[in-house]
């Protein structure tokens, strides 16, 4: 009877605490999936604020078209940079020279080849006009034995001549055809040599002008207005082909690399107009659009912080941004606040 009891206490006590677990776990799964979503949607409205799904906040970093700029086909020692970090410069600016000695005196040897190609094309043509009065000369010599040697045949058909004259005069006949043939050669020769100083010419010319162009590259020009950032050269220093001079960088647009949560890239569209926001001018706006939605999402960089909670993947936007007053600089921390789109909305 005891044993009875002990068991059926035993069942009671069991059953009793299956169903508080039971219990549990329904009221969890009732909070999650209805009162939760509830609450969440609803309690904004009773606290008087706007909805929490208007704006999607994100953080980064501002960033500009940068150029390290470099000299391009010259080595030499650095004999101007006018520039220091910081400075803000318009296109065409002088950034830097090098000792240009050695390619000035290029373009003085290119120069003087030119010009001793185009007198050996004088030469040259001179040539074909004494080839074509000796053709000339010849032409009219050989007419001469043509008929020297046709009177001689003939007088020897009549009786009254010689068969030696006849002979001599078509020898010499034969001697003026030659010289013709040769003069001919030579004239054509000569025709060839004006063709090829007229060549060398060409190749004189494209030389002066490659030397003009390298000694063009010992001065170091701003590609565009920008600022610059960093200045890898010191004056001095001998420089090679390539090597950074300085980091030049239009702040006149920059833009801010940000990166959406998976759950919310299909809230925001392409060229869609945000606000940008820095800690360092507080209160003040700046007019940014999208520009720039990555199709692949992507494993959360761990130097990124969003505004919401971090999520394992997220998609790289990039907002544009117009910067007249030069406030944004490169590496300077913002946030953008992002109207939110509901899905299929344009």
């Amino acid at each position: 009877m005891k044993r009875t009891v002990v068991l059926a206490g035993a069942l009671i006590l069991g059953f009793g605490a299956f169903g508080a677990v039971r219990y549990q776990e329904v009221a969890r799964s009732w909070y999650s999936d209805v009162a939760r979503p509830w609450i969440e949607a609803n309690l904004p409205a009773w606290l008087g604020g706007a909805p929490a799904a208007q704006f999607i906040i994100v953080s980064g970093n501002i960033e500009a078209h940068e150029s390290v700029v470099s000299f391009k086909s010259v080595q030499s020692r650095i004999t101007a940079l006018p520039f220091d970090e910081g400075a803000e410069v318009k296109a065409g600016t002088v950034l830097a020279r090098v000792d240009s000695s050695d390619y000035d005196q290029q373009v003085v040897i290119a120069r003087a080849n030119l010009n001793a190609q185009m007198k050996q094309l004088d030469v040259a043509e001179q040539n074909v006009e004494a080839t074509r009065k000796t053709v000339v000369s010849d032409e009219a010599d050989i007419a001469l034995k043509q008929l020297e040697y046709n009177r001689a045949q003939t007088l020897l058909n009549k009786g009254a001549g010689t068969v030696e004259a006849r002979d001599i005069a078509e020898t010499a006949y034969k001697q003026s055809a030659a010289a013709l043939d040769r003069d001919k050669a030579l004239e054509a020769s000569a025709d060839r040599s004006v063709a090829l100083a007229i060549a060398n010419i060409e190749s004189a010319r494209a030389a002066l002008q490659l030397a003009e162009i390298t000694l063009g590259y010992t001065t170091l020009r701003a590609p565009f207005d920008g600022v610059i950032l960093v200045r890898q050269a010191e004056l001095g220093e001998v420089v090679s082909p390539g090597a950074a001079i300085v980091t030049l960088a239009d702040i006149d647009h920059v833009w801010l690399r940000a990166y959406v949560n998976e759950p919310d890239v299909g809230k925001i569209r392409l060229g869609e107009k945000v606000t940008v926001t820095t800690d360092s001018y507080p209160g003040k706006e700046y007019p940014g659009r999208i520009s720039f939605i990555s199709e692949a999402a992507e494993f959360t960089p761990k130097s990124v912080e969003t505004h919401a909670e971090r999520v394992t993947l997220v998609y790289r936007i990039r907002i544009d941004i117009d910067n007249p007053s030069h406030e944004l600089v490169p590496g300077l921390p913002a946030d953008a606040k992002i109207p939110v789109k509901a899905p299929g909305q344009s």
